[in-house]
């Protein structure tokens, strides 16, 4: 076991500097529907969204559809806040069935409130100093992914994943001079898939996950692509190392993920949470290669009521130029 350890790590350290030379490329941005790439878990994101390999249950099918074999009791059921930048506003959630030696099914779903839009035109006035005018509040601008999830453990350290999901964005519409109106709506089949292993080394374990693989979507006459990303990542346990007669009540782990996506360069992300006694989680993040986002932490509370669990998780992610983005969620277990 200790042999594979250390193959994995040498790839990993082998990959680090192609990742770091493509860093600093200028990758112009290729895909649609790019809501599908923020994080709506304040879990995820309070560890810099190094989260592939540490999801599990409900939350997992945002991340690593793989992680939904982990569902400790029958079900597990997560509701998700986001507050975005710019007015934005994300409500996601899930619920996953724990069916035993026949493994795991899970339903999410995901809605974006994009606030209010006034929309504007040309001003056929050519003396006109802004050379637009506005047409009103613009109607019907919404997104929304609608997911199932299934995932079953190979073996008692090997788990796959996958996701079948409706993906749409509504744009408004455009009324052009001869009065015609064309509604800019879209929608997508998409699928997610997920590994994840246990290697038997203390708790180290590694994850792969691909996201929303789908075909092009036209819009008149152009041709775009989902945001498909492919992450690796591991995550390890740091008390088996440093004192394992307490790590039963204090754990520390530590994760971190690879991102490849078709939309921008390589991307890092690390994450670190320290839990004490199954009941509070501390956790920080950060992210690599982002234009406005860097650091990030939360904080999670976790309790039992009548047999079943009850979990509260807040994070904070700073941002550069816009507000700084807040997130929340409440999850139950029983």
């Amino acid at each position: 076991m200790k042999r594979i350890f250390i193959i994995i790590i040498t790839v990993g350290l082998t990959w680090l500097p192609n990742l770091y030379a493509q860093v600093g490329l200028s990758k112009i941005g290729q895909s649609t529907m790019d809501f599908l790439l923020v994080s709506v878990s304040p879990k995820s994101s309070a560890m810099g969204e190094a989260y592939a390999t540490i999801g599990v249950g409900a939350e997992s099918m945002f991340s690593n559809p793989a992680g939904l074999v982990e569902t400790q009791k029958t079900f597990d059921v997560t509701v998700d806040y986001t507050q975005w930048i710019a007015d934005i506003n994300y409500l996601a959630g899930g619920v996953a069935y724990n069916m035993g030696n026949y493994g795991s099914i899970g339903l999410s779903f995901m809605t974006v409130n994009y606030g209010t839009i006034i929309g504007t035109e040309l001003d056929p006035n050519p003396g006109s100093a802004l050379g637009y005018i506005e047409t009103g509040n613009v109607s019907g601008v919404d997104a929304y992914e609608i997911g199932i999830t299934y995932a079953k453990a190979i073996s008692t350290k090997f788990s796959i994943g996958g996701t079948m999901k409706l993906v749409g964005q509504n744009l408004g519409s455009n009324t052009f001079s001869d009065g015609t109106t064309v509604k800019n709506n879209a929608s997508k089949l998409a699928f997610d898939a997920g590994i994840k292993y246990y290697t038997g080394y203390k708790d180290f374990r590694f994850a792969m996950a691909i996201r929303n693989f789908a075909s092009n979507i036209k819009r008149e006459e152009i041709s775009e692509q989902l945001p498909l990303t492919f992450t690796m990542g591991a995550a390890i346990g740091l008390m088996d190392f440093i004192n394992p007669d307490i790590s039963k009540d204090h754990e520390i782990t530590l994760a971190v993920d690879f991102l490849h996506s078709n939309s921008y360069s390589e991307r890092i992300n690390y994450g670190v949470e320290y839990t004490y006694m199954n009941i509070i989680s501390l956790r920080a993040g950060y992210q690599t290669n982002r234009d406005i986002m860097s650091w990030s932490a939360g904080v999670g509370f976790n309790t039992s009521v009548a047999g079943n669990d009850v979990e509260v998780n807040y994070s904070f992610s700073k941002m550069d130029i816009f507000s700084n983005v807040n997130r929340l969620s409440v999850g139950f277990a029983f």
